[in-house]
């Protein structure tokens, strides 16, 4: 069968798997809408929160990145992963034990303030219509290639399957969709990645194969890095980024993954706080499935587009590159004349352009495999994008009608605000369509940003209410504010104001905008403390709150005795 007809079949099947969950599990009530009644078992809980967690970022972008940075791109392995256990350690249980909703709703009640709770709204919206914005865009570039169409039309696609499921289900529905979610894209993953360390290396394990030889006996590794230094770039396997870079970025993604909005909300769907902790160790072994196997995916992917297109004839170029370039992801310019496909990227002269996101779709082609891999890796781009953005959502639209609409009207009824957190999701979907059409970036560049902005913004706050009785409202609410316009601030000016100046000769510290949120939130934990040792200390109620958050169930009975 032709690879669109494996396409329909295949995102066909998995749509309607989808919608008939988020059918049977519709939410009936609030807490199913927001929390999924609190039920959730820690085994689907960890497979719901990697799907969420493992968004058109990790999917579709994550090996495009490394495939075109080699060692640079190995912040993201290492920053989201490690995210991971500073989240399952620091603050899933004692979130967890609060028993709020949201993120906001814990700084509302934490800061007592509801000054304190909008402000991390605004925060919590930055953040998620940044990180949306990101899945989208991944959207919109499956649709084209796949389905045919527009890359706006594809989001448009995209914007009524997640409407649907989302705005109907809550959490609910999209917990038990992002285990089928998960499901579909671990298995679209991994069955092209062995299927091509296969063929390069005869080796069926793609962690393996990353470290072994090709055909000719030579370690794939230093295959690339020659292929790489003859077109005169810096070796695969080396770093252009400086140290100081390199540790921003990392630790801006780890803080900015534990300050996630709609990742610490997974942790309210189960049923205790032992189960909050060990639902994050199983989505931490379901996410190294996939992380572990980037790596081997984007040497496999640059080898084989390196080894079939540079320095080959313009007209004779293979089939996959036709296909992509009516998508405008991948385009060839024959700039000398010369009948032959020069490569040098950063430079004028360059003749193949590639989409870093097409990277991962586009491995399956690249190496020949089978049409029904093709339409697979279609599926488990779909599920990847789709399962985030709808975790997104139900965070944008929980802001807004519980943690906005009820701090002004406390007596609303739970019909109404049911309704409200449909709306609020609905608008949310449309503004989120309209940044995957006009994307800030490519995909898992616009997500990084969201990372640093939850760094900035999130983290010391939850960080310090959780382990500090004597962090106040004002100095909350300073820190937030002064972290995240910092950081915002700073992104805007290099990448939208003045990009020419984006390089790091000016950049502050040796620290690109992906890194900034590092420096955002120094900025929030020093704002926070200052002015919370300026100003009056918590009042004896939270204070004795604080302490039992952090005190294990049933420690003071042992101390009495």
């Amino acid at each position: 069968m032709e690879i669109l007809t494996w396409t329909y079949i295949l995102v066909g099947a998995s749509f309607a798997l989808y919608i008939g969950i988020a059918i049977y599990t519709r939410a009936g009530s609030t807490k199913e809408f927001y929390t999924a009644g609190g039920g959730v078992s820690p085994l689907a809980n960890g497979m719901a929160t990697a799907a969420d967690w493992m968004s058109a970022a990790s999917f579709i972008s994550m090996a495009g990145i490394i495939a075109f940075s080699g060692y640079d791109g190995s912040v993201y392995l290492m920053g989201w992963t490690g995210g991971y256990v500073l989240l399952a350690l620091l603050l899933a249980p004692y979130l967890r034990k609060f028993g709020k909703f949201t993120v906001p709703d814990f700084v509302g009640d934490r800061y007592y303030s509801n000054k304190a709770r909008v402000v991390a709204v605004i925060c919590a919206l930055f953040i998620s219509f940044t990180y949306v914005a990101g899945q989208m865009r991944g959207v919109g570039i499956v649709f084209s290639r796949y389905l045919e169409v527009d890359i706006e039309w594809g989001v448009v696609i995209g914007m009524c399957i997640v409407f649907f499921y989302a705005v109907l289900g809550g959490m609910k529905g999209i917990t038990y969709t992002q285990v089928a979610q998960y499901c579909v894209l671990i298995f679209a993953y991994m069955v092209p990645a062995i299927f091509i360390s296969m063929q390069l290396t005869g080796n069926p394990i793609p962690q393996l194969g990353l470290g072994d030889t090709v055909a000719d006996g030579t370690y794939l590794l230093d295959k690339l890095d020659g292929v790489l230094s003859e077109l005169g770039f810096a070796a695969y396997t080396d770093g252009r980024k400086g140290t100081a870079d390199i540790f921003a970025i990392t630790l801006a993604l780890m803080v900015g993954t534990a300050g996630l909005p709609h990742v610490i909300v997974r942790f309210f769907t189960v049923p205790r706080v032992k189960d909050a902790r060990l639902s994050a160790g199983y989505a931490l072994v379901f996410i190294a499935i996939l992380y572990t196997t980037a790596p081997a995916i984007a040497a496999f992917g640059i080898y084989n587009a390196i080894d079939t297109v540079a320095g080959q004839p313009v007209d004779q170029l293979p089939e996959w590159v036709a296909n992509w370039q009516k998508t405008n992801l991948i385009s060839v310019e024959d700039k000398n004349a010369d009948g032959m496909v020069q490569y040098t990227p950063y430079s004028d002269t360059n003749e193949l352009n590639i989409d870093k996101d097409i990277m991962v779709l586009a491995s399956p082609e690249i190496a020949k495999l089978p049409n029904w891999v093709i339409g697979l890796v279609a599926a488990g781009g779909m599920a990847a994008a789709l399962s985030t953005a709808a975790g997104l959502l139900l965070v944008i639209s929980t802001s807004v009608s519980r943690d906005l609409f009820r701090t002004f009207k406390p007596d609303m009824t739970e019909k109404r605000e049911l309704a409200i957190a449909r709306i609020s999701a609905a608008g949310a979907v449309v503004l989120a369509g309209y940044f995957g059409i006009n994307p800030p970036g490519f995909v898992a560049e616009v997500v990084a940003f969201a990372f640093g902005l939850a760094a900035a913004s999130f983290f010391p706050v939850i960080i310090m209410g959780i382990f500090s009785t004597r962090m106040n409202k004002e100095g909350a609410i300073a820190g937030m504010i002064s972290g995240l316009l910092f950081t915002m601030a700073y992104i805007v000016f290099f990448k939208f104001i003045s990009p020419e100046l984006n390089s790091i000769e000016n950049w502050w510290f040796g620290i690109s905008p992906e890194g900034i949120g590092t420096v955002g939130m120094l900025i929030n934990f020093i704002v926070c403390y200052v002015v919370s040792k300026a100003t009056p200390a918590p009042p004896k109620e939270v204070q004795g709150m604080i302490e039992e958050i952090r005190i294990p169930r049933g420690a003071g009975k042992a101390h009495a005795h």
